[in-house]
């Protein structure tokens, strides 16, 4: 049934007819954020009694969604896309486009939006809720979801992470006029997208969280929301921050916290000294905007001032200890520092979320599918087949770093940062230093033992099974809930002295500064233990058990969230690891001992000290479960990488060619990539491209990388390439996308007509030619910076 399929465009054939409306209807109530790509599905008959109906259906992004007549304007134009294979001596059955529905979501109302087309007939516009009731699509859910479909469009036009069968992607804005709608809409719309659109509340069932957020923020708020991060990739990618300065000017009369977004586009726009004004200007209104104090510190991290930033960071830390970014920005201004003890403590104190990945639709086996590849453009390409070049060594395949997501990946990637900096050795070194390891905590614990068993009596049974009296009365020792097979979970213990009140900014006091020792501090030699989590957040502040009921609340008796690290989001910042610990031994309580008599009283009453329980555990962290297994994951990154090396000095030496696979060469590359060793990942990238493996990610990197170095002829070489298996995934949009960034890159420093005489000069086909001069007729349009030289 090949006449029944479009020319061009890609579609997957349904088993039974409306399958796909079906599902995307039951699907509806598990589209957490923006939702899923437009679903159009459409219906082909002969016309011919007794000839059974087709209906296929692909997913697009990019199409009109202002109102009904653009959504089935676009169906209409499919009627022209069948593919017609008669020939002018006999006439078969001629399919046509009987009806069609288009499906758009609307992420503010949380509602889909349909279009039903019947050709020939009218056109039904209408909405469905996520219980699957029909509402009427009223002029104001219309105008959400023509924001909605733009957001999806420019957030998931170049995700790596997102793909789907028979995606389409069209240009979702294609001349300033529509431009300047997009903002007008996006103003109207700006605060719902954060704020519950209570005019539709029975719409919205989970109100408060709207079009929602990346998946490093764990609370969407007026700033950090897809809608601002979808504004400023549109005008970031291209340098454009005027329309979006213009735009958060009128918002930020209205919401000064949007003042963090204009002094970033004023930045952007290399006016730096009217930044600073609106961040000073600002911060006296919202003193606790984190998204303020972060452009602050960029801001001064660029300048080379990074003893200001870590400053700022921390009260950025203070001001939201919750979220993951804060605590990331802090790790990062104490490595730009050379802190990196620091830098450690203060990533294992990141509080990390489960990552939610963008909403798809529930995939279903077709019966038939039509993926076209007939494009001129596509024949610079080689064959889409399974070559022994698609396998790889099953060490490179095993490794865990690439199935990263979310805030593991980015906490990942400031680990490799540090190891970078400071190698794989120095890093133990500071690990061991800052974190309790693991055999410190079994000697501890094996001395403790003894202890432990000693009756209230203080009676103690040795190993040789004498029982002698205790030298320590069982009253001054606290030992946890924990039995002595715990050991299996000695990773996720600690060991700590007994509570004692502990003062805001007290972390990096070593001692007492009376040099005494508090009596509470006596039980330091046999250590509580206790689980990371429940450390110290079951006593108050004055040492007393704290009231279960008052858990989770701050000053107010609001509830906080707890982080995945155990830390409570209510105590100060101090506390929470940005420096190391206190000295718990050392006390300045009241009740201490704090004169020589005192001490020499309290030495003659208590057996000697010796051997492994004279070392406390008070001045180290427990390292997280989860920062343990990404350094697990970064040894196993480099274990591979240093045998690498290894075998391809030893190839060199020999005068032998040292060969791989195809997809063994782009691991080595993105392994390359993850430990900074950008060089040595660039010849790994260059390796793939011999193989006639079809991939576009060793040209995409390469691109960026020649885009980063200037180098024009190569990055229009690659660009060429990266363009032919863009459009042969049917991506076949201008903008934004990777190669115009990379384009403007190469702009600003070349202008766009050395660019264009540079394609001029290859003797490109004209329908490549074409696809490539189209990035360069945006710059113009849009008046990209180095458009007019």
């Amino acid at each position: 049934m090949a006449e029944a399929s479009f020319k061009d465009i890609p579609e997957l054939f349904e088993v039974d007819l409306g399958e796909s409306l079906t599902a995307r209807t039951e699907a509806l109530s598990t589209f957490r954020e923006l939702g899923p790509p437009d679903l159009c599905h459409v219906v082909k008959s002969t016309g011919r009694s007794g000839q059974r109906d087709l209906g296929s259906y692909h997913y697009i992004s990019g199409v009109d969604a202002s109102s009904s007549a653009s959504l089935a304007a676009y169906i209409n134009s499919l009627t022209y896309a069948i593919e017609d294979n008669s020939a002018w001596f006999s006439k078969g059955n001629t399919w046509k486009v009987k009806n069609g529905c288009y499906c758009c979501f609307n992420a503010f109302s949380r509602v889909d939006i349909r279009v039903d087309v019947k050709i020939p007939g009218g056109v039904n516009a209408y909405a469905i809720d996520l219980r699957g009731e029909r509402h009427e699509a009223t002029l104001e859910l219309w105008q959400e979801t023509y924001v909605s479909a733009l957001l999806r469009s420019i957030l998931y036009s170049d995700d790596p992470n997102y793909w789907l069968d028979a995606y389409r992607k069209l240009d979702p804005i294609t001349s300033p006029d529509s431009e300047i709608r997009f903002l007008q809409a996006a103003e109207a719309l700006f605060m719902k997208g954060w704020l519950s659109l209570k005019a539709f509340a029975y719409l919205n069932p989970t109100p408060g969280w709207q079009v929602g957020s990346d998946p490093e923020i764990q609370v969407a708020t007026v700033v950090s929301n897809h809608l601002t991060a979808g504004i400023m990739k549109y005008f970031g990618d291209s340098g454009r921050y005027q329309p979006a300065a213009n735009l958060f000017e009128k918002i930020a009369t209205r919401e000064p916290e949007v003042a963090s977004l204009l002094a970033r586009s004023y930045i952007g726009m290399n006016e730096e000294v009217k930044a600073v004004q609106i961040m000073a200007s600002s911060i006296r209104q919202t003193p606790s905007s984190y998204t303020l104090l972060h452009a602050q510190c960029d801001l001064l991290r660029s300048k080379g001032k990074h003893d200001w930033a870590v400053k700022l960071a921390r009260q950025a830390v203070n001001c939201a200890p919750s979220e993951f970014v804060t605590w990331e920005k802090l790790t990062e201004c104490w490595i730009d520092l050379g802190e990196f003890e620091s830098a450690l403590l203060t990533l294992n104190s990141c509080p990390m979320f489960t990552f939610n990945g963008r909403d798809v639709h529930r995939n279903l086996t077709p019966a038939r599918v039509h993926l076209p590849f007939a494009r001129p453009i596509g024949e610079i390409l080689p064959e889409r087949v399974k070559t022994e070049d698609d396998e790889a060594d099953p060490a490179l395949l095993r490794l865990p770093a690439p199935g990263l997501r979310g805030t593991w990946a980015r906490a990942y990637s400031l680990l490799t940062r540090l190891v970078s900096q400071i190698g794989w050795d120095e890093l133990l070194k500071t690990r061991s230093y800052v974190f309790v390891m693991e055999e410190e905590y079994r000697m501890q614990k094996a001395h403790g033992d003894i202890s432990a068993v000693a009756d209230k009596s203080g009676k103690v049974i040795h190993e040789d099974g004498t029982v002698r009296d205790s030298m320590i009365s069982s009253d001054s020792i606290t030992i946890g809930d924990h039995g002595i097979d715990d050991d299996d979970d000695a990773s996720t213990r600690g060991m700590v002295s007994p509570h004692t009140p502990r003062k805001s900014g007290s972390l990096d006091n070593g001692s007492n500064t009376n040099g005494g020792v508090s009596l509470s501090s006596l039980s330091t030699a046999i250590p509580t233990i206790r689980i990371s989590t429940e450390s110290d957040r079951d006593f108050d502040e004055d040492g007393n058990a704290a009231d279960p009921s008052s858990k989770g609340k701050d000053a107010n008796g609001d509830a906080s969230k707890t982080t995945a690290n155990g830390f409570d989001d209510s105590r100060d910042v101090a506390e929470l690891g940005l420096e190391k610990p206190a000295q718990a031994a050392a006390g300045a309580e009241e009740g201490g001992v704090n004169d020589e008599k005192d001490k020499e009283s309290l030495h003659e009453s208590l057996p000697t000290q010796s051997g492994p329980e004279s070392f406390s555990f008070s001045n180290k962290r427990l390292c997280e479960r989860w920062l343990d297994n990404l350094f697990m994951v970064l040894y196993e990154d480099l274990r591979v990488w240093t045998i690498f090396r290894a075998e391809v000095a030893h190839f060199k030496t020999q005068h032998v060619a040292y060969r791989k696979t195809g997809l063994e060469w782009e691991i080595l590359g993105d392994l390359g990539m993850r430990l900074h060793h950008k060089e040595e990942a660039k010849e790994a990238y260059q390796r793939c491209l011999d193989t006639p493996r079809y991939s576009q990610k060793p040209w995409a990197k390469l691109m960026d990388m020649y885009a980063e170095e200037g180098d024009i002829q190569r990055c229009i070489q690659t660009a060429i390439r990266v363009a032919a298996y863009q459009w042969a995934d049917y991506t076949e949009m201008t903008y934004p996308t990777q190669i115009a960034r990379a384009f403007f890159k190469l702009g600003q420093l070349h202008g766009h007509a050395k660019i264009s005489y540079t394609l001029l000069s290859m003797g490109l086909p004209d329908s490549i030619l074409k696809i490539m001069d189209s990035y360069l007729q945006y710059g113009k349009t849009f008046k990209v910076e180095g458009y007019d030289f």
